[in-house]
């Protein structure tokens, strides 16, 4: 039986931080304890073995966010390989809540993973997009939450994804069928208390966010997708998402096996932090707390420069002395995720921290490569057409899969 968060045990902890898909939050530094969290979810590390092994059946060198531990926890990743290994096959399944127009680095994080994922092991993938979610917990209609759907379904696209292997879904327009008999599945195993428990609902949460974790639960199973794995019940699936998405599996993987299904394996992510400092995720409100994917060059350098927290030193003299505090340092964090040279991040790492590089001529190099970075991705997105986003989303069979 997986641990889940019964409200009695949650007390203590809550007071500490609060890591849930709809809110992330630490008290005193705000920094999120990675080590709490997976002693309480009770998930596992990724240690460097796995790392190794994934190397050695994918023949490629293991992506920069799972060498520098970006992706860092895992529940059953180990038995997914394991049956890779016996030559069995799996799918990918990720997502996104579209409630934002622009998504910013943090948000293609999972799918820049998921499309490294998806290329070594040549295996299909499953995109939900939970516009009915976005409806339910903000202050957004039906119809603009299908509309955002679609406009961040050209960003994910973007990421260069194979259409040959992927089926992105909005729930508005997908849910029925086959989908809609797992959710009930899933929806009879689960009891209020649970669903309390799990996910920390209110008496004043209305009953259309109590009644949506069976939603994102059930593309889980292969045989939600008929059109896609039919007559492939027992196909193994892989979810990358950050760990605040944990709540949703741990619920998903304690009533799979009930319903005779397979439990999902997850491999998850780091928060990306705020340029502000390291306090959980950023804040779509705060629009100087991230870099968007629609950030021209001049607004990325301004908001490195203007608002990236960094661990230099008050006065040149003293950073000469002292060097850079790199534990607490947002260019070194952001330069770990997007730079892929290892040998140059671990010169900088040292020099800064030794004080011979100063923080200015760190963030020259952080604006250099996410400029690229987001130019690159701007490139892309710009050549998405409606009828891309249609392919994508077209429910048809993948003949290509597994090729």
């Amino acid at each position: 039986m997986e641990k889940t968060n019964a409200r009695e045990d949650e007390k203590e902890e809550v007071e500490e931080q609060v890591v849930n898909p709809w809110e992330v939050s630490a008290k005193g530094d705000g920094k999120i304890d990675y080590d709490k969290l997976i002693d309480k979810f009770g998930c596992q590390r990724i240690d460097q073995a796995l790392i190794d092994r994934v190397h050695r059946l994918t023949s490629r060198p293991p992506h920069v966010f799972l060498r520098r531990g970006v992706f860092f926890a895992h529940r059953d990743f180990n038995e997914i390989l394991d049956a890779y290994e016996r030559g069995e096959k799996f799918y990918l399944y990720t997502g996104r809540g579209p409630s934002s127009e622009a998504l910013h680095l943090g948000h293609l994080v999972p799918f820049m993973f998921t499309k490294y994922l998806q290329d070594a092991f040549k295996v299909p993938l499953v995109i939900q997009l939970t516009d009915d979610e976005k409806c339910m917990w903000k202050n957004l209609s039906v119809e603009e939450c299908q509309r955002l759907a679609r406009e961040n379904a050209k960003d994910i696209i973007a990421c260069g994804f194979d259409v040959t292997k992927t089926f992105i879904f909005s729930d508005f327009d997908y849910v029925g069928g086959a989908f809609y008999k797992n959710m009930v599945r899933v929806a009879k195993c689960v009891t209020y208390n649970k669903v309390v428990g799990i996910f920390g609902f209110t008496a004043e949460d209305h009953i259309g966010k109590i009644s949506f974790p069976p939603v994102q639960a059930v593309p889980s199973f292969p045989n939600s997708f008929p059109h896609l794995f039919s007559g492939k019940d027992d196909l193994r699936c892989l979810i990358p998402c950050a760990i605040d998405q944990d709540p949703y599996f741990r619920m998903t993987r304690d009533v799979a096996p009930r319903i005779g299904y397979h439990k999902p394996a997850l491999i998850e992510s780091l928060f990306f932090p705020a340029l502000q400092g390291e306090t959980g995720k950023m804040s779509a409100s705060d629009p100087n707390s991230a870099i968007y994917v629609t950030d021209s060059g001049k607004d990325i350098k301004n908001k490195i420069n203007k608002y990236a927290f960094s661990g230099g030193r008050d006065s040149i003299e003293l950073h000469r002395q002292l060097g850079a505090n790199l534990e607490v340092d947002i260019p070194i964090k952001y330069l770990s995720f997007f730079l892929e040279d290892d040998a140059e991040l671990q010169h900088i790492k040292e020099e800064y921290g030794a004080g011979r590089l100063l923080t200015g001529e760190v963030k020259k190099r952080l604006i250099e490569v996410l400029t690229e970075l987001v130019e690159r991705h701007r490139r892309a997105r710009a050549a998405v057409t409606d009828e891309m986003v249609d392919a994508f989303m077209a429910v048809r069979p993948l003949p290509n899969m597994f090729n």
